[in-house]
């Protein structure tokens, strides 16, 4: 083993011991290579709640801190971009124990991931009202919808869009009465990264859209899952959200026998 990965596998090691070439001694060596190792672990966990500073304000930045120093020695970083860095941060916080009580905080921790990556996603013009208006009735149940490719779903049975918005300043601190789930849509598609919450069914309908199911057969599966589903409705909130980029009207071709 070289050098430089005997080093950055014991960054991240605590039970391994340092190279061999740091320090002039073992304890001179244990000392030295310990501020390389914390600077390394603080560095992250900083980059963490850079990324998601809403579940730093649910929890307290001391928690966080602690909750984001187990990810960083469990989960080190495989790619340079640091600013993506975390994309298995809301998992770990479901399995981590100490924060099983703020039942929520994962599924607020997912949406924060997926505004990272909706933000660095391709950037596609988005489809608007017109395109859908000037389609004929009889074709409208067969067309099929390219999603935006910053859209993501994040489902949940808690109010996490209300309660990601009251923690990230975009809507102010209030008691939540009516105590729901809530299915976040978030995409990007112009500059901002937006997020909504989904009308009832939007997520199984968007689902069925992404799987490549035409605009009826996707409505009928929304429909058998919520039978509160309205097509009208849904279609119109979410192309108010920019969640398709094309719009196909000509069936796939049939493969060859």
């Amino acid at each position: 083993m070289s050098f430089q990965s005997a080093f950055a596998s014991a960054l991240l090691d605590l039970e391994e011991p340092p190279p061999a070439g740091v320090g002039a001694g073992a304890a001179d060596r244990q000392r030295r290579f310990a501020v390389h190792r914390n600077n390394m672990v603080a560095g992250l966990v900083k980059a963490l709640g850079a990324r998601f500073p809403a579940t730093v304000k649910i929890v307290g930045g001391e928690f966080f801190d602690a909750m984001a120093r187990a990810f960083v020695l469990a989960h080190p970083p495989r790619s340079p971009r640091l600013a993506c860095y975390g994309d298995a941060f809301p998992d770990f916080i479901d399995a981590f124990t100490p924060a099983r009580e703020v039942v929520y905080v994962a599924d607020v921790a997912r949406i924060e991931a997926a505004r990272t990556r909706a933000y660095h996603a391709a950037d596609a013009a988005p489809v608007g009202a017109d395109a859908f208006a000037a389609l004929a009735s009889e074709v409208l149940s067969g067309i099929r919808v390219q999603l935006h490719p910053s859209v993501e779903i994040v489902r949940s049975p808690h109010p996490i869009v209300t309660i990601w918005a009251m923690n990230s300043g975009e809507q102010a601190l209030a008691p939540i009465e009516n105590w729901r789930g809530e299915d976040a849509l978030v995409a990007r598609p112009y500059l901002e990264v937006n997020v909504h919450v989904l009308p009832l069914g939007g997520a199984e309908f968007l689902h069925a859209l992404a799987a490549g199911r035409t605009l009826g057969e996707a409505a009928q599966l929304a429909l058998e899952a919520r039978p509160q589903f309205n097509l009208t409705d849904n279609v119109a909130a979410l192309m108010g959200c920019g969640f398709a980029s094309g719009i196909i009207t000509t069936a796939p071709p049939s493969p060859r026998p």
